[in-house]
């Protein structure tokens, strides 16, 4: 079933045309979800960029310890966080100009969802690429 959250246009963009992905809470864990959907984005031509405190390198590429420390344009910012704490990504997403939000698996922010999508921002909740992927047969 289809939820607002899950719009099929801005998952078709996100997946089909965006390039650039800031992977919030992405660290050198492999046992971590974020490591492998990092990896699969990767393998599907996209450009990571690792979010997270420490700024490790993840798959080859720079981390920076916040979105704001970019410096260059995000396309999506990929959040791995608890519901309680995603939020705050992304109304940064929408401060430093990122084209689109997604919330993985389980995360849920309904509150976020209005002040992002408010903004213009697209935004898609609560799926992962790999299911976008897979259930699209791609």
């Amino acid at each position: 079933m289809t939820t607002s959250w899950q719009d099929p246009a801005a998952v078709e963009w996100m997946l089909d045309e965006a390039q650039t992905w800031a992977v919030v809470g992405l660290s050198n864990n492999p046992e971590r979800t974020a490591w492998s959907i990092a990896r699969l984005l990767q393998e599907r031509g996209k450009r990571i960029v690792p979010i997270h405190p420490s700024a490790p390198t993840v798959h080859g590429e720079q981390g920076y310890a916040s979105l704001a420390e970019v410096p260059f344009p995000i396309d999506v910012v990929d959040v791995f966080r608890r519901s309680s704490e995603a939020g705050e990504f992304a109304d940064q997403a929408v401060e430093v100009g990122a084209r689109g939000v997604w919330f993985q698996l389980g995360v849920v922010d309904p509150e976020a969802f209005e002040r992002t999508t408010a903004a213009g921002v697209p935004m898609v909740m609560d799926t992962c690429p790999a299911i976008e992927w897979r259930t699209r047969g791609r």
